[in-house]
């Protein structure tokens, strides 16, 4: 069952359970509905708390299903939204971790709303090329106002649940158990009457054609070859001047244009790329990774600086090295000047890049990188000078700290040979602009502790 049913007392408790994320598939759809009905029926019951397991709400669709004969089988997501709106018992979403999507969309539907401040909460859909399309366009708005909807649903960046604390979304945050704490929330409201939906929230931004505008001219540049951004814009727009059920019945038509469109299968093939580049033959879910905490670069060019960035993009302490101060300061500017002209695009705040900058000091002494986890050396790309420099972290670094190549052609056991750690080395070949590019080349030596390299990929 992917998702259970249980009673706790006079409360019905809905759990989704399809790991990792729970995501709303099929069989969990059907789950929720048939979970519902019970409830219904169960005359001892006065209210429904909807809850995910393990460490999330729900993370929501199941992408796979897109464009399959299962994307079609009712009950669909807006069948379980409607199901669980016109309930006439109160249902609480309780939410905690991830509530991302159709997750956030299905929490939407609910009666009640309460969380855990740690939540993050997104409508990410634009990512993949596509927008909200079970009524995320539309009720989103009238819970947290036009403008930070509008940012959420255009860019799909996560959003912590406490900074939407002071919006109508949630009805109240939760310190502690947050099932416990949702079920002494559903006996509070368990006879209040008429049950609260947000479809009859009314969105009231005098300002609203003004934002929608400016929001149109931002991403006009950033996004002028994905129709996705300028799709969302127009379903939010339908929540402000059309009814609420024809503006649900807009965003579906824009959702299922996107869904059929290029760039979104694009998008799509390269999310699942991504995933399956981590399942390596050979190495199981058992396996121990070591932990990255602080990390090194040799060398500030134009790769060690994108590389370095990389690092303190991802929240990671990085130590660049160099052999001259000159050499440093160049590096240094070079990272200065790429923040910089992302902070001028909108996409870095002054705040950020401040804090990326403190996140990167700099060294002429390899001692200084002793305690480092992982080391990459970008440097000149001639053999003598990688045996140099990896005769002196062999000698330097700490036992277990993983030392990586930048190399595109050397012979990564050779490389390895120059050290007594060969388990240690490998390859991490980066693409230039290092912090821009996306591509990532892992090259395994014969004893290589691949894993925890692939696990780095993950936070940035």
């Amino acid at each position: 069952m992917t998702a259970s049913f249980s009673e706790r007392g006079d409360i019905a408790v809905i759990t989704l359970d399809n790991p990792p994320v729970n995501g709303l598939g099929f069989a969990t759809r059907s789950g929720i509905v048939d979970g519902v009905q019970r409830a219904i029926d169960h005359p001892a019951i006065r209210a429904i708390v909807l809850i995910g397991s393990g460490k999330g709400f729900s993370g929501g669709a199941d992408i796979r299903e897109f464009n399959t004969p299962k994307a079609l089988q009712e009950p669909s997501l807006h069948t379980v939204i409607r199901t669980i709106e016109s309930c006439e018992k109160p249902v609480i979403a309780a939410i905690h971790g991830l509530a991302m999507g159709g997750g956030l969309e299905l929490a939407l539907g609910c009666h009640y709303r309460v969380a855990s401040s740690a939540a993050q909460i997104a409508l990410p859909e634009v990512k993949l090329g596509i927008l909200p399309g079970a009524g995320g366009t539309q009720r989103l708005p009238r819970m947290i106002g036009l403008q930070r909807a509008l940012t959420m649903i255009v860019h799909g960046a996560p959003v912590p649940s406490e900074q939407l604390a002071d919006t109508h979304l949630f009805d109240r945050m939760l310190a502690g158990d947050l099932l416990e704490g949702a079920i002494a929330y559903a006996h509070e409201i368990a006879n209040v009457r008429p049950l609260p939906k947000v479809r009859d929230h009314k969105i009231n931004d005098p300002a609203a054609s003004q934002v929608l505008q400016a929001m149109r001219e931002q991403i006009k540049a950033q996004a002028k070859h994905y129709p996705a951004p300028t799709k969302c814009i127009d379903a939010v727009e339908a929540a402000i001047k059309l009814p609420f059920e024809d503006g649900l019945s807009f965003e579906r038509e824009l959702f299922l244009q996107l869904v059929q469109s290029t760039e979104s299968k694009a998008l799509r093939h390269s999310f699942f790329a991504e995933r399956s580049a981590t399942k390596i033959p050979g190495v199981g879910a058992e396996t121990a990774l070591r932990e990255i905490r602080t990390a090194a670069v040799i060398g500030a060019g134009t790769m060690g600086a994108g590389i370095a960035m990389n690092f303190a993009n991802a929240g990671i302490p990085v130590c660049l090295l160099e052999t001259e101060q000159t050499a440093l300061d160049k590096g240094l500017s070079t990272i200065q000047r790429n923040y910089e002209n992302t902070l001028k695009k909108g996409r870095l705040t002054e705040e950020q890049l401040d804090k990326r900058m403190a996140l990167i000091s700099t060294t002429l002494d390899y001692e200084a990188l002793s305690n480092a986890d992982i080391v990459i050396e970008a440097v000149f790309e001639e053999i003598s000078v990688k045996e140099t420099v990896f005769r002196r972290l062999d000698q330097v670094m700490k036992p277990g700290a993983i030392l990586a190549s930048n190399t595109s052609t050397l012979d990564l056991d050779k490389i390895a040979s120059f050290t007594l750690r060969p388990q240690d080395v490998i390859g991490m070949h980066f693409f230039s602009p290092a912090n821009v590019m996306k591509l990532l080349e892992v090259v395994r030596g014969k004893a290589t502790a691949l894993v925890s390299a692939m696990a780095l990929l993950a936070t940035g």
